[in-house]
């Protein structure tokens, strides 16, 4: 299992993903550019004492993101997503893809994969537009590890 968040822009958000990543020894990979300096104190914050502890890897592009991770499988989660993240059929060599916060992954990137792989957490309030991402990636994670029976 992976962890990939696409152009990440808040700091806090990317210590606290780092943490449950950490917590579950899920490597986490970071598409550029991210809105912040990796080592910038807010995000080591986030994620305490728990850094080194994360399976960090950094890319500079999302080709180049593939190239060297290889992942069996992406699933993509969007507010556009039309099949529920719970119906997905979650495997150990998966990957986990999560946008920034301001802008998601985009539609064009969207465009690129089958429909079938684009998930979304459904939200019941339509005045709530989007979840908190390092929400988002636990709610996702710790599925997809109750399917695997990880843990």
């Amino acid at each position: 299992m992976q962890v990939v968040l696409v152009s990440p822009q808040i700091p806090q958000n990317t210590g606290s993903i780092a943490r449950s990543c950490a917590a579950t020894g899920t490597p986490l990979h970071l598409i550029e550019p991210l809105g912040f300096e990796i080592t910038e104190k807010a995000v080591r914050r986030a994620g305490l004492d728990y850094w080194p502890y994360v399976e960090l890897h950094c890319h500079s592009s999302w080709e180049e993101y593939l190239q060297e991770a290889s992942p069996e499988r992406l699933w993509i989660f969007s507010k556009f997503g039309k099949r529920i993240y719970y119906d997905a059929d979650f495997k150990p060599q998966d990957a986990l893809v999560f946008g920034s916060e301001t802008k998601g992954v985009g539609k064009e990137f969207l465009s690129a994969f089958p429909e079938e792989q684009i998930l979304r957490i459904p939200i019941d309030r339509s005045e709530v537009r989007s979840l908190n991402l390092s929400n988002a990636v636990s709610i996702a994670l710790y599925e997809a590890r109750r399917q695997i029976a990880v843990g």
